[in-house]
């Protein structure tokens, strides 16, 4: 108990073209490893569901591991090296299978219509799987949710505009609001992408 707890901190985004990827709160991570203990063992850094990321970690040099099973590629043989001095931010870089943009939802009656773009990355993944979830909070996934519709990838339209539906079920028909998001999955990830958490009047 006598060793200073850490007092430096790393943080940022991990990005692809200069934009956050959303995942699944505490699903997807980064691994921190440091040379020149005698337990070399890495530190796990959680990415939160907007992309963000952050670590407590003590002055040093770090190599930073994009691992494999999360929604992009992954790059294990391909490390960052980072240099922490007190508060330090670093974007990472990946690329992702496919991506999920302009999304947009609209009420009509019970349904709840959501229309956006799905972008295919990576040329030899395949899209398995979309859902929309609907949730009371802001923190909403495939596995924290009130409600979920699932499609197959036959009725996506890979490089363009798809709309799908989602039916409010009863018990969430008189809030004011509710969360929604939309998420793809490929068959090169054990993880969805999603776009961000978005506030729906009712």
């Amino acid at each position: 108990d006598n060793i200073d707890a850490p007092s430096a901190r790393l943080e940022g985004n991990v990005v692809y073209e200069g934009e956050n990827l959303n995942v699944r709160s505490n699903s997807a991570q980064l691994e921190l490893w440091q040379d020149g203990y005698a337990l070399n063992e890495f530190i796990p850094v959680f990415i939160a569901q907007d992309g963000s990321y952050s670590a407590s970690l003590f002055n040093g040099e770090y190599k930073l591991v994009r691992k494999g099973g999360d929604p992009w590629l992954p790059q294990l043989n391909d490390t960052i090296i980072v240099q922490v001095n007190g508060n330090t931010l670093l974007d990472v870089p990946v690329t992702p299978y496919f991506t999920i943009k302009n999304e947009a939802y609209s009420v009509s009656g019970n349904t709840i219509n959501a229309t956006f773009d799905v972008n295919q990355i990576v040329d030899s993944s395949v899209l398995q799987e979309v859902v929309i979830v609907l949730g009371e909070s802001v923190l909403v996934d495939e596995n924290i949710q009130d409600a979920i519709a699932r499609y197959s990838a036959d009725t996506i339209n890979i490089d363009s505009s798809t709309s799908l539906s989602i039916e409010i079920p009863e018990n969430m028909r008189d809030l004011e609001y509710l969360f929604i998001r939309t998420a793809l999955k490929s068959n090169s990830s054990n993880e969805y992408i999603y776009t961000n958490s978005y506030r729906l009047e009712l």
